[in-house]
């Protein structure tokens, strides 16, 4: 039997970095048709530990990654990031926690088109009050991380789509962000690509964040310390340490 952070009566003592608590997520609450995208949902990550969120379309787990990232707010329910309750969070408040406390890697990228890859990785530390010098030091260091410093000074619209998504991941590991949300974050790019993208990922895990992944794809699944199998909004598998 498993539970919520591993096998029943695991004696894991590392901090958790995320907790959801009976999280459930209602869509046009107060509609004729409201749709529930998640269900009581419970789940924490501990730091140093990679969590892999698969089900099928429609299941509930981009809506998960954006209650975790504080892009929304649970119906009922509780979300903690690093201690911090998020639904009692003002908006401004819960986006300067994402800034400096969640790397979120988005589906569709959200690159700014008329920035340069330096610029769109520097920017939310720009935001955060860090010098533009020391911002961009970190924005190539970020950059290098995986695979794509030649492409600093170039635009959006001058990459490919595997590049631009590396200019995201770079966006989201910048700065000392513990807790590290991807949307399938290898889906444009080649199989050997993503193979050296989850190894930075599992690094930077390693050395002390916490990560949530949702992707549909087993090899890249097997990189991380649990799978979770999300069905109806529902936890149905909680899955276990490898």
């Amino acid at each position: 039997m498993t539970g919520p952070t591993g096998p029943a009566g695991s004696d894991d003592r590392r901090p958790v970095l995320l907790s959801l608590r009976d999280a459930t997520r209602v869509h046009g609450a107060g509609t004729a048709v409201p749709v529930q995208a998640l269900n009581g949902v419970g789940l924490e990550v501990r730091v140093g530990e990679l969590v892999a969120v698969m089900g099928p379309s429609g299941s509930g787990k981009s809506t998960l990654l954006h209650l975790a990232g504080g892009l929304d707010t649970p119906s009922s329910g509780d979300v903690v990031v690093d201690g911090v309750s998020i639904g009692g969070l003002s908006a401004k408040a819960r986006a300067a926690m994402r800034r400096r406390s969640v790397g979120y890697v988005f589906q569709d990228l959200n690159l700014v088109p008329a920035l340069t890859a330096a610029e769109n990785v520097m920017l939310p530390r720009e935001l955060d009050g860090v010098s533009t010098r020391k911002a961009r030091a970190e924005a190539r260091g970020a950059l290098a991380e995986v695979g794509v410093e030649d492409l600093a000074d170039r635009f959006p619209e001058e990459m490919s789509g595997g590049q631009q998504q590396r200019v995201a991941i770079a966006r989201a590991l910048i700065g000392p962000r513990r807790l590290v949300l991807a949307d399938e974050p290898t889906g444009a790019l080649d199989s050997l690509t993503g193979e050296a993208i989850m190894k930075v990922l599992r690094t930077r895990v390693d050395a002390g964040a916490a990560g949530l992944l949702v992707t549909h794809d087993a090899q890249h699944a097997a990189w991380a310390d649990r799978i979770v199998y999300l069905r109806d909004g529902r936890i149905v598998d909680g899955g276990s340490f490898r």
